[in-house]
């Protein structure tokens, strides 16, 4: 199936959590940690396009040769990964040591229209 690109778009979720999109192919992987990940980057080829929030799956694609786009359009590259695994890893020292952090704001459609923006500037290359 192909999106409105013309470029073939696949949704990996695991059992757990079924998504059916309309001009989209679903794979349905085993639920187990991680499984949808590991799952994933073993599929990721040079120039594929990945949309993720998860940072150290993006490290892994980007690895891969892939293009990573983040929800809100911000694009993972080689420049910012390393910082945004570092703030990744401060957060996780702060909630281990009982520290709470704020959940992530309500998705706004600003945020929808630069990731459109971005997925856009990507597929275009």
């Amino acid at each position: 199936m192909a999106c409105e690109a013309g470029l073939e778009c696949l949704i990996l979720c695991d059992t757990s959590h079924v998504f059916d999109k309309p001009g989209a192919q679903t794979l349905i992987v085993s639920k187990g940690a991680d499984s949808v990940d590991f799952a994933l980057v073993n599929r990721v080829q040079r120039g594929d396009i990945v949309v993720t929030q998860d940072y150290g799956l993006a490290a892994m694609c980007l690895a891969r040769g892939a293009r990573v786009l983040r929800q809100d359009g911000l694009e993972y590259t080689a420049d910012n990964m390393d910082a945004l695994l570092m703030a990744r890893h401060t957060a996780k020292k702060v909630r281990r040591s009982g520290g709470r952090l704020h959940g992530n704001a309500r998705r706004t459609k600003e945020e929808d229209r630069k990731f459109m923006r971005a997925l856009r500037a990507v597929i275009a290359g």
